[in-house]
């Protein structure tokens, strides 16, 4: 349709239907939906009417290719004007495939694969009928606390920037991809506008209070790094920003995200948002919910009837222009005729196609080789790999547990995810080699102790399997101790007893307070939530299969008093380790370590690497030139592994206070054993800017530090100065 087409549909609409078209329902609610006898009670709970039901304008979530079908073809028979649907679900970490979550995708550094994970999960998701992901989620965090830290990429702004993109360009196809003729893309959603990876306590929905500064400086820019991407869609946040809900904040979304950064596609607020401004206390009740939301720019209320109750009154009384209405329609029709729903209905839909590609086992080995790269290892005192012919007990609560998908695994199915068990198994040399012993996740039974401890005795290596279930982590799954469960480390304790090598494979959504892990075990793999085929991905790693080449982008603290505890922290008046500094009048914990127990960057191979003395090209650098920093790095071990090589730079004297170090750039090797690769970087002027005080974006002239190194805080420094 072209857009002169879409005027005049606009125009054919009644008042009713142009607010109808901003409702967003879930599938229960229409004709056509999985069983008969769903919609009464869903009616009559939200109070909006069939014929209301008959003009929405969006559905949240659908089981599969033939519901979606059904639904649509029931819609469009309903609707008078015949204005498809938009279908929109919360495709994270893949579909049916699932993929580890996103913060081990972090832990990749390969935005390569991480794109390549979104456009599986589209081709997935698109075949079963949606047509919008309410993914990637870009919200900074460095709160460990806050249960979502599972869907973040991190506590970095550039990388996080670097993800956003990726997962943009991998459900849309890139910016010169066509939405309405590439049926296996998604629509993509940017979230959660803005700065809810803040929330205060690492408590859900809470409150987050920050100065514009802090905002534009750390949590904005990958937000706008989608949106540069092409992203489609915005969502909102559920938290307050400068005292005002996001969800009726106009000052962030109409005078910001649209007029500052040109942002006209399709602002959908977050589930129930609308109406949550009552009990933030903003407003006194739905109808002035309605006018806070549409007068901030939200076009699509998501699961609340503020809308559908009271915008038509508002507009009719003369207190909302029709015109704000008219735009939001205007751009979700425009969304939908980019995706060619106007034309194709149904779209990608296709049942038979689902069957062939969903859950493919091409789908399924490149999630294994995404959970493989996502994979930290954090300790290792001689004990990995495992020998295939070890006689090895495997123990724990994950030892045989398909609970590896995670928080938000869309149509993820647990009883097909493969287990470490199984995963092992496939490599030990023979079964005997392998002995499993499961136990519960909380509350270890003293039976379940003994038939441990009796597995242990047998063998030569012990693998204990720990970690959180999911629903101890993802949205609501905030926790106050970041600790593993007690009953967990009174087994680690009891175990080390024998005497025997211990290996610690981790399966959680969040940085844990690992002391008691750090202290008692041999080796440490962080695993994460691997997905679907996360157990023989991690196997592969245990038994050297792979070489683990993950590095952190999340600190794992020392204690969660420390929390929030991050690379890119500032100085201090009063520094630690300051030349000058007095015993105890300085910015230091008296009980614990300032620093995290392993920092962002961090993360241990098979082999080891070697860095020779770094290098700049220059101690200058002029405002339109550039220098070169160049580091050697040697394989110094037996195995074959590739290294993150890391770029940090910091500005010693700014207008405003700058972070100790912040991530730059990175280059990944892959090196034989004995091999030398020589790395460099380009520093540019644009590399040292950043929000000043007066918010305009740009550098200081004077000193500045180069670092280089295996994580932020292992590196070699180098001194230069930016000239006027």
């Amino acid at each position: 349709m072209r857009e002169q087409q879409l005027q005049s549909l606009l125009q054919e609409m009644t008042l009713e239907e142009k607010v109808a078209q901003l409702l967003q329902l879930a599938p229960a609610f229409f004709e056509g939906a999985g069983s008969e006898g769903q919609i009464t009670g869903p009616l009559q709970g939200m109070g909006v009417s069939k014929e209301e039901v008959h003009a929405a304008g969006s559905v949240l979530g659908i089981g599969g290719a033939e519901e979606a079908i059904a639904i649509q073809e029931a819609h469009m028979r309903n609707h008078r004007l015949s204005i498809p649907l938009a279908t929109m679900a919360d495709v994270i970490h893949g579909y049916r495939t699932i993929f580890p979550v996103p913060l081990a995708m972090g832990c990749s550094w390969s935005p390569e694969l991480v794109e390549q994970s979104a456009a599986i999960a589209a081709k997935e998701a698109s075949v079963s009928g949606i047509h919008v992901t309410f993914s990637p989620m870009a919200d900074l965090t460095r709160d460990p606390r806050w249960g979502r830290v599972m869907e973040s990429t991190g506590e970095d702004p550039w990388l996080n920037s670097l993800y956003a993109r990726a997962f943009v360009r991998g459900y849309q196809g890139g910016q010169d991809g066509d939405l309405s003729q590439d049926k296996h893309r998604l629509a993509a959603c940017i979230k959660h506008f803005a700065a809810y990876g803040a929330a205060e306590g690492g408590r859900d929905y809470n409150t987050v209070d920050m100065s514009e500064w802090m905002r534009r400086e750390f949590y904005m820019p990958a937000y706008l790094a989608a949106l540069e991407e092409g992203c489609e869609m915005v969502m909102t946040a559920f938290n307050t920003v400068d005292g005002i809900p996001a969800t009726g904040n106009r000052r962030l979304m109409r005078e910001m995200l649209r007029e500052e950064w040109g942002f006209d596609g399709v602002l959908i607020s977050d589930w129930g948002a609308v109406k949550e401004m009552i009990p933030h206390g903003v407003a006194t009740d739905e109808r002035e919910c309605a006018y806070k939301a549409i007068q901030a720019g939200v076009d699509i209320e998501m699961m609340s009837p503020c809308y559908i109750r009271h915008l038509q009154e508002l507009v009719e009384s003369g207190e909302v222009a029709e015109s704000l209405v008219d735009e939001a329609v205007l751009r979700i029709l425009k969304l939908k005729n980019r995706l060619g729903l106007f034309e194709q209905p149904h779209r990608g839909a296709d049942p038979e196609a689902e069957r062939r590609i969903v859950f493919s086992d091409e789908h399924r080995q490149a999630a294994q080789q995404l959970a493989a790269k996502s994979c930290v290892l954090l300790k290792n005192e001689d004990v990995l790999p495992l020998d295939k012919a070890h006689r090895v007990a495997l123990i724990g609560p994950f030892a045989e547990s398909h609970d590896v998908l995670g928080p938000w695994s869309c149509m993820g199915v647990r009883e097909d995810a493969v287990t470490l068990s199984e995963g092992m198994a496939a490599i030990a040399a023979s079964h005997g080699m392998l002995e499993s012993v499961p136990c519960s996740l909380e509350h270890i039974t003293e039976a379940e102790k003994e038939r441990a401890i009796e597995a242990a005795r047998r063998a030569e290596v012990i693998v204990l399997a720990l970690g959180e279930g999911s629903e101890m982590s993802g949205e609501a799954g905030c926790r106050a101790d970041i600790a593993l469960p007690s009953a967990q480390l009174e087994l680690l304790r009891k175990l080390k007893e024998l005497g025997k090598p211990i290996v610690v494979v981790l399966f959680n959504g969040r940085p844990l307070d690992l002391r008691v892990v750090d202290e008692e075990a041999d080796a440490i793999l962080e695993a994460w939530y691997p997905g679907s085929n996360g157990g023989a991905a991690v196997a592969g790693l245990l038994y050297g299969l792979d070489n683990p080449s993950g590095k952190l982008v999340m600190s794992f603290p020392y204690a969660v008093g420390q929390v929030p505890v991050y690379y890119n922290c500032f100085n201090t008046g009063r520094p630690q380790n300051a030349p000058d500094a007095q015993e105890r009048y300085v910015s230091q914990y008296l009980d614990i370590p300032n620093e995290p127990l392993f920092p962002f960057g961090y993360g241990l191979s098979y082999t080891t690497f070697q860095y020779a003395q770094a290098t700049l090209s220059d101690e200058r650098l002029s405002m339109d030139g550039k220098l070169e920093l160049a580091v050697s790095v040697t394989n110094t071990g037996v195995l074959a592994g590739e290294e993150i090589v890391q770029l940090y730079i910091r500005d010693v004297v700014g207008e405003a206070v700058r972070p100790l170090r912040e991530l730059k750039g990175y280059r990944k090797v892959k090196l034989q054993p004995g091999e030398t690769c020589h790395v460099s970087f380009d520093i540019t002027e644009d590399m040292l800017r950043y929000h000043h005080p007066d918010l305009q974006f740009g550098s200081d002239p004077g000193q500045f530090m180069a670092f280089v190194g295996p994580n932020s805080r292992d590196v070699q420094a180098l001194a230069f100065i930016l000239t006027p």
